[in-house]
């Protein structure tokens, strides 16, 4: 394979942060990521025995975590100190959050079950994208709700108090205050002040 980073003294972590190309089978990435896995696993497990501690690996894993937070497991992160979630804000089962780049959640939103978090990409060209990836950030606004099942991709930004209807895919910016829904996502309304449907 070509040398792709000739002249860039960079470590692939280092790439990763400023979103450029880099190698995610690194070393130092893969020590990180099984980090992440361990601390997501020993949460999970502490929160269905009971384990008032539980909290305590969250914060650990999560890199920036709101009062109030709260997070049923089982949650699947790349790296976790990437995330950051806004005090008041509920996450339901399942979820997965590939914070190769920065994920940030608002405050008092609402994650449903099985949502889908995805900042990496990959190259087009079959012959580099086996061995390398970059990624875009997503930012998701205050009081945002997402429906079970909805996946949203890289470099997406959702408007505050915007809702994204379950199942569906955002593959580029929702503004606020609207309803979201389809695949791809698109906007279907508008939210008006006192809509309660």
């Amino acid at each position: 394979m070509k040398d792709f980073f000739e002249g860039d003294i960079r470590t692939h972590r280092e790439r990763m942060l400023a979103g450029d190309l880099y190698i995610s089978d690194d070393p130092e990435l893969i020590a990180r990521a099984a980090r992440a896995a361990r601390l997501a696993d020993l949460y999970h497990r502490q929160t269905v025995s009971g384990d008032s501690a539980a909290r305590g690996w969250l914060e650990d894993l999560i890199g920036d975590l709101g009062d109030g937070v709260v997070i049923r497991p089982p949650l699947r992160v790349d790296y976790g100190d990437r995330i950051s979630i806004g005090p008041r804000t509920f996450v339901n089962f399942n979820l997965t959050a590939l914070d190769v780049a920065r994920i940030t959640i608002g405050c008092d939103c609402q994650i449903g079950p099985n949502v889908q978090l995805l900042t990496p990409t990959h190259p087009v060209d079959p012959a580099m994208r086996h061995k390398l990836e970059s990624a875009q950030p997503i930012v998701i606004g205050d009081n945002v709700w997402i429906g079970g099942g909805a996946i949203v991709c890289p470099g997406v930004k959702i408007g505050e108090n915007s809702v994204i209807g379950a199942g569906a895919v955002v593959v580029r910016d929702v503004p606020a205050n609207v309803v979201a829904a389809g695949n791809p996502a698109r906007v279907i309304r508008h939210i008006e002040s006192d809509d309660a449907s």
